[in-house]
């Protein structure tokens, strides 16, 4: 082979895999590959992540896929070693933001099991046949192959983390039946649940109770997420302690609770991993529940890359090294997020979080969680969309754009599940009454999971790169792309308290 070119400058791989770079990636164990591809070994009748620390096999032996299911397919069991299938996802998925990218994140969502692939295809935008045919080519897999292998991978977690019965984690993982269960762990794994629950770490408490451990790429700045998530808190919907977050979960099968702790990870050139515990009505809600917390994360992130991008930049670059591994916080519902970021507008975040609180109190759900702090889930949309926004607690105009937004969410005008075309989506965003650049920028940021998105007139932004020395934000950003959104959250915590601390433990 020759020589092979720089692996930082080919962090990202196009969708027809190079396997030139593939092989030294492996050679390296370079861990930035995890969840980008998956190495085969014909000779073992194996596959494994690039970073897997066994001995690396000879080059005419191996084969390179972009999904576990690829591989899967294919024939290949996963390596019970280097569990490959529990690695981040790819980082492309949110950076080009394709239809394959889209797809995923709505498979991970639990969408093909609740709705199939009609449900998938027509979420996406596209027919049930071409978005076969576009998945099967950028992915290895088409969608019932990548749901199946996603089913694969929770029944694993579930099995070897919880004490849940079989027939339980069957359900929670997605399969239609326990049979369909043993036969999928035994041909993924080449090992039977019983074998794999040898290997448990731990269990869990009562049945709906289920604990895991979501895998990040290091380092992973937890308390600066923490820390924001704290400051944007809405009682009655979240919950924050010392090194903890909660909050409720309005799921397809029924409300739930999860409760992540947030901590710091240095780069340790591994995976790390977040505890998280979810008390679920519905079982089947697992996979929802855990895409919708990995969202929150930005779990998928790569921050090697984002703060090699930054290493040189005489504004941006100090405040990556003060605060390595900072992730752009997610949300665990669109419609929920972009709700917020009106009653955001022109107003502080304190005052956004009380007006908030009461609009929770007066219009949510009421649960019981057993957790202190947690009373509520959020308004839906159809139910902010049928009050009179004269009753709203805040000026007219914005309880107007409310009332809006929530009523083109509740018909499906706008769609905020990762699901459609970004671009289409802020459109159909500044085209409602009220919102503004800056707020359909703001949700592009957080619902959508937008890693390129830049608020120049945010009042924070401003102030940041004033204390900065900076003249402004204009000609600061274009060099930032395409990582503008960590660029932007950056700023913001240059700005930040310290974390809001109570001493209540949920």
């Amino acid at each position: 082979m020759s020589t092979s070119p720089d692996l930082s400058e080919n962090a990202a791989l196009p969708a027809r895999l190079d396997a030139e770079i593939c092989y030294r990636a492996v050679q390296s164990r370079d861990r930035r590959f995890d969840g980008v591809f998956y190495t085969a070994v014909r000779t073992t009748g194996i596959y494994c992540r690039p970073s897997c620390p066994a001995r690396t096999p000879a080059f005419g032996n191996v084969s390179f896929h972009r999904s576990a299911a690829a591989a899967q397919a294919a024939g290949y069991r996963a390596c019970k070693r280097c569990l490959p299938d529990a690695t981040p996802g790819s980082p492309d998925w949110d950076v080009a933001a394709t239809a394959a990218g889209r797809a995923m994140r709505l498979i991970a969502d639990g969408v093909v099991d609740r709705e199939g692939v009609e449900g998938l295809a027509r979420r996406v935008g596209y027919t049930p046949r071409h978005l076969s045919r576009l998945l099967t080519a950028e992915l290895g897999a088409g969608p019932l192959a990548l749901a199946r292998a996603r089913r694969a991978q929770t029944a694993r977690v579930l099995i070897e983390t919880t004490d849940l019965g079989y027939a339980d984690i069957a359900f929670a993982s997605g399969f239609a039946s326990v049979r369909q269960f043993n036969d999928t762990v035994r041909e993924v794994y080449a090992a039977s649940p019983t074998e794999l629950r040898g290997r448990r770490s731990r269990g869990a408490g009562a049945v709906g109770e289920v604990a895991m451990r979501l895998a990040v790429r290091t380092p992973f700045a937890g308390a600066a997420l923490l820390s924001f998530l704290a400051d944007h808190l809405v009682p009655g919907v979240e919950a924050v302690g010392r090194d903890w977050y909660a909050r409720t979960l309005d799921l397809p099968h029924g409300p739930g609770t999860m409760r992540l702790r947030l901590a710091d990870v240095p780069a340790t050139g591994r995976t790390a991993f977040v505890e998280a515990s979810f008390a679920l009505t519905d079982l089947r809600d697992t996979a929802a529940a855990v895409e919708r917390a990995r969202r929150l994360l930005d779990a998928d992130c790569d921050p090697v890359a984002v703060a090699d991008h930054f290493a040189h930049d005489p504004l941006i670059g100090p405040l990556v090294a003060r605060v390595p591994g900072l992730r752009v916080p997610g949300s665990v519902d669109g419609a929920e997020l972009a709700i917020r970021a009106v009653v955001g507008q022109q107003v502080s975040v304190a005052g956004a979080c009380t007006v908030l609180s009461r609009i929770v109190a007066e219009h949510g759900r009421p649960v019981e969680t057993g957790v202190a702090g947690l009373t509520h889930l959020f308004p839906s949309a159809a139910a902010l969309a049928g009050l009179d926004p004269e009753f709203l607690p805040m000026p007219r105009a914005r309880g107007r754009a409310i009332a809006g937004l929530a009523a083109a969410l509740a018909d499906g005008t706008i769609a905020l599940d990762r699901g459609p075309d970004r671009d289409l989506v802020r459109a159909r965003l500044l085209a409602l009454p009220g919102i503004g650049p800056w707020t359909a920028d703001y949700v592009a940021l957080r619902a959508l999971g937008h890693p390129d998105v830049f608020l120049p007139t945010d009042i924070g932004v401003r102030r940041a790169l004033v204390r900065l020395g900076a003249d402004g934000p204009r000609g600061v950003d274009d060099s930032w792309r395409p990582w503008r959104s960590y660029a932007l959250m950056h700023l913001w915590h240059s700005l930040s308290s310290p974390v809001p601390r109570t001493e209540e433990t949920p």
